[in-house]
């Protein structure tokens, strides 16, 4: 009787909220809201508008002190940090853009 092992690597799957946030572009580039839709929209769905698998942003209660740690220091298991991927004045924009959002017209 011959016996035969076969071994499979298996890849790892990691949620979006474990994985490191990207590098946002320098200032000359930076979009907030081509930012937002690609590296935010994923949880906060129609642009922050709606709650998706991280809250609404909208009309958020929180202040903006808040927001910006959330966004420096992220959430162990919910959202990452993306302190070291953007400046203090990106995240000032994204919470500009945060505080902008106003329900679609229609």
């Amino acid at each position: 009787m011959k016996l035969e092992l076969k071994v499979r690597t298996l890849q790892p799957i990691v949620p979006a909220w474990a994985q490191p946030a990207a590098n946002a572009p320098n200032d000359d580039t930076f979009n907030v809201e081509q930012l937002f839709a690609s590296t935010c929209g994923f949880c906060h769905s129609d642009g922050g508008r709606a709650a998706g698998r991280g809250p609404q942003l909208m009309n958020s209660p929180r202040d903006d002190t808040f927001i910006r740690n959330r966004i420096k220091m992220g959430k162990e298991g919910a959202m990452p940090a993306f302190g070291a991927a953007f400046t203090d004045a990106q995240i000032d924009d994204i919470i500009k853009y945060i505080r902008s959002l106003k329900p679609h017209e229609g």
